[in-house]
């Protein structure tokens, strides 16, 4: 059950993804536009195209992990035996989600401290861009919890 939950929220953070870049593109290609070809500047768009980058971040590092494209010293890993790979992916596992549990709390401190700041051009509070962070972590616990999980039921000597 939870490996479909965590399949279906990482093809959603996906198009979110798809959606979140494509937007921040046009953002900037009309900011652009208008800088250097009407000499007017679009005063928000900066300001939002920051926005998005901060969403796309946190949320692409939560599609890959849930991808496994995350940097890792595979040449090390590959020399363990079965038993101390399996060992070595559950520490792994478990390091990762003390990580996560870190954004979630702090994440969600962060957003609260400043749930009364005004973001300067859009007049969006500050505590909405700063969500992502406890959002992210709680999306990449999921992910964690998932391939811990299966970690623990796979035979050592299928890695």
């Amino acid at each position: 059950m939870i490996e479909k939950a965590s399949y279906r929220i990482n093809q959603w953070i996906e198009y979110m993804l798809f959606g979140l870049g494509f937007t921040m593109t046009l953002i900037v290609a009309v900011q652009v536009f208008f800088r250097y070809v009407l000499n007017h500047s679009l005063f928000w768009s900066e300001e939002l195209a920051r926005f998005l980058l901060v969403w796309l971040t946190f949320l692409g590092a939560s599609s890959a992990y849930y991808r496994k494209v995350n940097p890792g010293v595979d040449f090390l890993y590959a020399k363990l035996s079965p038993l101390l790979r399996k060992l070595s992916s559950i520490c792994t596992h478990l390091a990762s989600m003390a990580l996560f549990i870190v954004m979630i709390i702090y994440g969600y401190q962060f957003a609260w401290f400043v749930r009364l700041q005004i973001s300067p051009a859009l007049q969006i509070p500050k505590w909405i861009i700063l969500s992502i962070i406890p959002i992210s972590g709680v999306i990449l616990m999921i992910h964690a919890v998932t391939f811990l999980f299966a970690e623990l039921k796979a035979d050592p000597h299928d890695h």
